[in-house]
Parts: structure tokens; C-alpha cells; sequence
């Protein structure tokens, strides 16, 4: 008999709950008979009455649902790995609270990693979501297929089934300020890819704000990619050459008399320029030495403030 693991992060999803219990609980009746499901709700620091509604739900289902409630909010990932380092699963799933990622798809996840496959993932085709969230969707993980994970799928995901093994193995890498899911297709494990349009979100608002979204972008730039530090060296390189050049030709022009060296508009322009780059460049650097020195100092990507577990040993 195979277990099942549903993860599910939840912040501000007091609404949410109730309904998306029903349909994952509809959707646990169409796995193949013998498979059993434990449910791992997460709860991130909810401000509203988010906890009480899961508490409730635990207590009427204390053999197969934990509840994990954390000390502050710390970011749906870390959330997620909570779930993670948890989870008792022959594989476990994760699935946004706000039921904007179908569950039904679940059974169809479930029959790949039944085949074999380590690692299935439900990748967004469309969105129904406004202009602006889709175009910044699709800028984001057009860069991150560049520039840094090539073996994601098209649109992304957040919705994905995966193995124990590869739960234990991200699990042990405890790594910070990551992306949790993209460490996932980076192990290497051929995926299944899953298309589906993802739907607007009909109950509750979304917390999940631009600052968020650019904080997510940065740190799962830098976690699988040093592109931007040999965008650096190289344009060091190119302006080093540039500066040797001009420099060259400032001192023929001062030996031969041709022109003038007064320059003070260009020694301000090449003076500028400079320090420009420098200041990006001391940037960029400074976003790989704080993630650098918060990993070393091996300070918890969470806290569990409480844990209600009831499941049989």
C-alpha cells in the first residue's frame, strides 16, 4: 500500500480551507484503491483566522491530517520544506491552498510516479490571471530557463508530485533563501511535465506581493546561477580593454599636439560610467556574500511553534 503526502502552505486562507479540504478529499477517492493520503497543512504566520479553521479540520480528522503551525511567517518555500522534513510519503505532492492548481490532476501525477517516474510536474500553459501578473510570470521563468535551471518547464510550476527520495535528499540540503520546487528538477531526475492553465483565484486575496515576487526572483537566480558575476568579470574585461584603448589614444594626441587634452566632459562621463558599473557590480556581489553568510550561520529556515501529529507510528 502506497502513501500519499499532500503538502499544502498555507497564509491568510481562512476561506480557502474548508472548500479545498472537500475537493482533495473527492479527489483522494479517484486514486487506485489501497492508497492511502496524509494531509500536511502548513501554516506560515497567518494574521487571520487561518489557524482556527485548521484546527478544526485536524481535530475531525486527527489520523491523517498534521497540522504545522510556524512561529512567524517565513515564505511559502520554507513552509513547504517543513512539510517536507515532516511528510512520511512513498512521494508527496504540493498544492497551493487557494485552488488555483487543480487537485484533480493528482491522480493522473500519482499514475507517473507509479510508472517509475521520480519526479512529475503540473506546468502552467496559460494563466487566467491580469496582464501585468502574466507578463511578470513569463519574464521570470524565461530568465530562469536561460539563465539558470534549462531543464524547468515552460511556465513554470508550483504544483509537483515527487519521490522520498528526492524529498529527503532537498530535505538534507537545508539550503537558504532558495527555491525549494526548483531544487527538485535540479537533481537531475527525468520529469514528466503536465500542462494545465491555471486558474484565477476566486476566494480570498493574494499576499503574494511584488516585493515577494522580485525577493523569489533574486533568490532563485543566484541560488542555480553565476551568470551575474561573469556578466561582471566579462564587462570588467571589456571596459578594461576600453580604458587601455582611450588611454592610448589620449597620450598620442598629447605627444603629437593633434588636440588638446582638456577633456573635462569626458573625464566626467568615463569617471561616471565607472563607478556606475562598480557600484552594480559591488551589488550583485553583495547578494551572493549575505546569502553566503546566512547559510554559514546555519540559522533554521523555520521555527515550529506548534505540532499537531495524531498519526500512528
Amino acid at each position: 500500500m502506497a502513501l500519499l503526502s499532500i503538502i499544502i502552505p498555507c497564509y491568510f486562507n481562512e476561506e480557502n480551507i474548508p472548500v479545498t479540504f472537500d475537493r482533495l478529499q473527492e479527489v483522494e477517492g479517484m486514486l487506485p484503491v489501497g492508497t492511502a493520503v496524509e494531509y500536511l497543512f502548513v501554516d506560515d504566520g497567518s494574521g487571520d483566522g487561518t489557524l482556527r479553521v485548521l484546527e478544526s479540520v485536524q481535530k475531525d480528522h486527527p489520523n491523517n491530517v498534521v497540522l504545522i503551525k510556524l512561529a512567524g511567517n517565513v515564505g511559502s518555500y520554507n513552509a513547504i520544506l517543513a512539510g517536507m522534513a515532516h511528510s512520511r510519503g512513498d512521494c508527496c505532492t504540493v498544492i497551493s491552498a487557494d485552488l488555483q492548481d487543480p487537485p484533480e490532476l493528482i491522480p493522473r501525477m500519482f499514475a507517473y510516479w507509479q510508472d517509475g517516474f521520480k519526479l512529475v510536474m503540473a506546468n502552467r500553459e496559460r494563466r487566467e490571471e491580469p496582464f501585468f501578473k502574466q507578463l511578470f510570470a513569463r519574464l521570470f521563468h524565461r530568465l530562469i530557463r536561460r539563465f539558470a535551471l534549462r531543464n524547468i518547464p515552460p511556465g513554470g510550476f508550483d504544483f509537483v508530485l515527487f519521490d522520498r527520495k528526492l524529498c529527503d535528499e532537498v530535505v538534507a540540503m537545508d539550503e537558504k533563501n532558495t527555491n525549494t520546487l526548483f531544487l527538485l528538477p535540479w537533481t537531475g531526475y527525468p520529469y514528466v511535465s503536465i500542462p494545465y492553465v491555471r486558474q484565477a483565484r476566486e476566494i480570498g486575496k493574494s499576499r503574494w506581493t511584488l516585493t515577494k515576487k522580485v525577493k523569489l526572483f533574486i533568490d532563485s537566480f543566484i541560488a542555480f546561477s553565476f551568470f551575474p558575476i561573469r556578466l561582471i568579470a566579462a564587462s570588467g574585461l571589456i571596459l578594461g580593454v576600453l580604458a587601455l584603448g582611450y588611454a592610448a589614444f589620449i597620450l598620442y594626441a598629447r605627444l603629437t599636439g593633434s588636440i588638446e587634452v582638456e577633456g573635462w566632459s569626458a573625464l566626467m562621463l568615463v569617471i561616471l560610467v565607472v563607478s556606475s558599473f562598480q557600484m552594480m557590480a559591488l551589488g550583485v556581489l553583495g547578494e551572493y556574500l549575505w546569502r553566503t553568510l546566512d547559510a554559514v550561520r546555519k540559522r533554521p529556515n523555520y521555527i515550529i511553534d506548534e505540532l499537531k501529529d495524531e498519526r500512528k507510528a
